[in-house]
């Protein structure tokens, strides 16, 4: 590529990380780069963020991804920013933030959320606004700031996400797409306007949120520091663009009503691009607009890749873990247990639980343990358990929406082979794993070529997403998934009541002590008087 061709940059503010993806105006990938956030202190502290840290790791994915392609940065045609839903950030009324991010792992609001779960004024708003009642929500996320920082909350002159914050610190104009307000649970999905009834349980008014706009919507940055620090042109468009959600959903080819993404990452979810609202007759799944046209139908689960993260750090921290475990060392330990785990079977519901069931208080579960299993059998019932969980969403999407006769895989879990496989089986569908797995952040490059060309169409953009992989299920998997997968609901039923009495035992002690490092203690029982 010379230095003076034309290029356009797709960002995704991602939970733990910035991703920036590159493309020329035929979509070809000039570069892609992952950038963690400064300060990150925890790879599973997935519950808050930093916004300067953002604003940090944003700049350096910028400088990196112009590096990597050997572009000249002033020949950036245009720019588009995706980031995941359902965070929530308090400002003032200088726009300085009074609050970290909250995320969408975020579960304090989980009593503001039960109180309206089953309630006539729950269903109703679900009908509204295609979000069940859910503490991810920042409907209730600001139901808590009113009931626990009341003091905070009266200093708050705006509500709004990471992205709406970043945009109007690079442009200095809020303004919020249709997905990500979608994502807050205040948006009326059939006017796509903000939803009275949504904004009174909430209880603010307009004033507090953004305006809302398309995804074509062009700004302008000229933001001094930012411009210097990338070397991007001044005034150079911005395209609102949409969610990660929707970004992933484009940036893997999934435009039409029968293409379906299984995507895992941080978190995981199973979806499809609809030409009308879709709801669930029992609020299992949730429905966001991105434009007058389009409708992000689909489930959710907290726990994806944040639980083998999860497992891998908590093996770390103990005196005598072995300190070379990796990720793809649990998940090549996983590829040594035979299928089905030797009857293990694993709720990773380590997090709380979106899609079906909606429990921020649910919990995980390793059944069946006994003395023959091990660490790779433990690695093996986890990734399982996120197939299962994925399975449930598969049909149940399949139920309200029609038959579904594609499904793409995007996320980190495609970076393994045997990991998708697994996943291919238990789902008995066929996976198709585009060229560029990062389909979120080249998602969001290819709004920014929309909104410069505006005779591209979205189905045009997305037959630009290439495949590279296809998996197909194996038969003596199917058969043994098949068999266990009935299981695994049975299971979720049975210990579904107990998990509120856990989630009180857990209250009895807010505030546990740190995890234990460096202890004394006898490495084996001999000497040991019993």
């Amino acid at each position: 590529m010379t230095a003076n061709q034309a290029w356009f940059l797709g960002i995704d503010l991602g939970t733990s990380s910035c991703k920036c993806a590159l493309i020329d105006n035929q979509s070809n990938l000039l570069a892609l780069v992952n950038v963690p956030y400064p300060g990150t202190a925890s790879k599973t502290d997935w519950k808050t963020q930093n916004p300067e840290s953002i604003y940090r790791g944003l700049i350096q994915a910028v400088q990196r991804g112009v590096d990597q392609a050997g572009v000249s940065p002033r020949q950036c045609q245009a720019v588009s920013i995706g980031c995941a839903l359902h965070g929530l950030l308090a400002l003032d009324a200088q726009g300085n933030p009074l609050t970290p991010i909250m995320t969408w792992a975020d579960d304090r609001a989980a009593a503001q959320a039960a109180a309206v779960a089953g309630t006539p004024q729950g269903r109703d708003l679900y009908r509204q606004t295609g979000c069940p009642p859910h503490g991810m929500y920042p409907l209730y996320k600001i139901r808590w700031l009113q009931d626990q920082q009341s003091a905070l909350f009266n200093q708050a002159a705006r509500l709004v996400s990471v992205k709406e914050y970043l945009i109007a610190r690079l442009t200095g104009e809020f303004l919020v797409d249709y997905s990500l307000a979608s994502g807050t649970g205040l948006l009326d999905i059939h006017r796509l306007k903000w939803h009275s009834g949504a904004l009174r349980a909430a209880g603010i008014g307009e004033g507090h949120l953004s305006p809302l706009a398309g995804p074509g919507t062009r700004l302008k940055i000229n933001q001094a520091d930012f411009l210097e620090k990338t070397g991007l042109p001044p005034d150079l468009p911005l395209v609102l663009g949409s969610s990660d959600a929707v970004n992933s959903n484009l940036g893997a080819g999934a435009v039409h009503p029968t293409q379906a993404t299984c995507m895992i990452g941080t978190s995981g979810a199973y979806r499809i691009l609809a030409p009308e609202p879709i709801l669930s007759p029992d609020a299992s799944t949730w429905c966001y607009c991105l434009d007058e046209q389009h409708w992000l139908v689909g489930g959710a689960i907290n726990n994806g890749g944040l639980s083998l993260a999860w497992f891998k750090d908590m093996l770390e921290s103990w005196p005598e873990a072995n300190p070379e475990i990796t990720i793809p060392g649990l998940l090549a330990l996983a590829e040594q247990s035979p299928a089905g785990s030797l009857g293990l079977i694993c709720l990773p519901l380590f997090s709380g639980e979106r899609s079906p069931g909606w429990n921020l208080q649910a919990r995980g579960t390793f059944f069946g343990l006994s003395m023959e299993h091990d660490l790779r059998h433990l690695s093996r019932s986890l990734l399982e358990g996120i197939g299962y969980r994925l399975r449930i969403l598969d049909e149940t999407l399949r139920a309200i929406s029609g038959d579904i006769n594609e499904v793409r895989a995007s996320g980190g879990f495609t970076r393994s082979c045997f990991w998708t496989q697994l996943t291919c089986d238990i789902l008995n569908r066929p996976l198709s794993v585009p060229r560029i797995g990062d389909t979120s952040a080249f998602g969001a490059a290819l709004w920014a070529l929309l909104g410069v060309d505006e005779k591209l169409t979205l189905q045009e953009l997305g037959s630009r997403a290439a495949l590279e992989t296809h998996y197909h299920p194996q038969p003596e998997q199917v058969k043994l998934y098949d068999q266990i997968y009935p299981l695994t609901k049975q299971l979720y039923t049975a210990v579904n009541p107990l998990f509120s009495a856990v989630h009180e035992l857990r209250d009895w002690n807010p505030d546990p002590p740190p995890r234990p490092t460096g202890l004394n203690y006898p490495r084996s029982l001999s000497g040991c008087r019993l």
